[in-house]
């Protein structure tokens, strides 16, 4: 990804944020009441906005520098999705087998970190590309790699096995991962009033994507 500054939202006003994914459908009604409707864009696309986690003079004076370290709109950056930010499903701890990256076929040794959402009817897979390395555990067949036996890019998502896995077997990992996002707007409209508080509004932050979406 061109123009992303690899660091994240401040914690402290990413709490109280608010947004999540949003999806455009396009909606014809006809004549007869029936409706037809479709989608133009496979993956969702996170909005968030930051303008009530400014709580104090502080939290402007923060809002204030990462806007102008980010030059507005210019460059994306991490943010840290308190709803959604991992491979397991809700608070459950991580473990090397939430997520089936694909099987092996004796040759490739580059997988895709990715996130399945399932339910009876569907199942929507969402590319992971800024994961935190640290938090990442591969296994094979369920046999956990050790540190040394792969790598893993911090900007694309992409995991790299020190040897190709065996003809079918399961490649799954567990992680945890930011969104990349930047500023949805050319200023910032904080007015500090008195020492009882602030007037904040919007600080709008807009999903960035590195991956095809169509």
């Amino acid at each position: 990804m061109t123009g992303f500054h690899d660091v994240r939202f401040p914690a402290n006003l990413a709490f109280g944020a608010s947004g999540g994914p949003q999806r455009r459908t396009e909606i014809v009604q006809l004549a007869n009441g029936c409706e037809v409707r479709n989608t133009r864009q496979y993956h969702s696309r996170r909005q968030y906005n930051a303008s009530t986690s400014i709580k104090n003079l502080q939290d402007a004076i923060e809002i204030n520098k990462f806007f102008e370290l980010r030059c507005g709109q210019l460059y994306a950056f991490r943010f840290r999705d308190l709803l959604d930010h991992s491979s397991s499903d809700g608070d459950e701890a991580i473990q090397e087998n939430d997520q089936i990256l694909g099987q092996g076929d004796g040759q490739t040794t580059t997988f895709q970190l990715i996130k399945s959402y399932s339910d009876d009817v569907q199942n929507y897979i969402r590319p992971i590309t800024k994961p935190i390395i640290e938090t990442v555990m591969i296994a094979v067949n369920g046999q956990a790699l050790n540190r040394s036996d792969f790598t893993v890019n911090g900007l694309t998502g992409l995991v790299e096995l020190a040897s190709p896995p065996a003809l079918k077997a399961i490649i799954t990992a567990g992680f945890e991962f930011d969104v990349a996002v930047r500023f949805d707007t050319d200023r910032l409209d904080i007015a500090y009033e008195d020492f009882d508080g602030l007037q904040v509004s919007d600080i709008p932050l807009i999903e960035v994507f590195d991956y095809e979406n169509n």
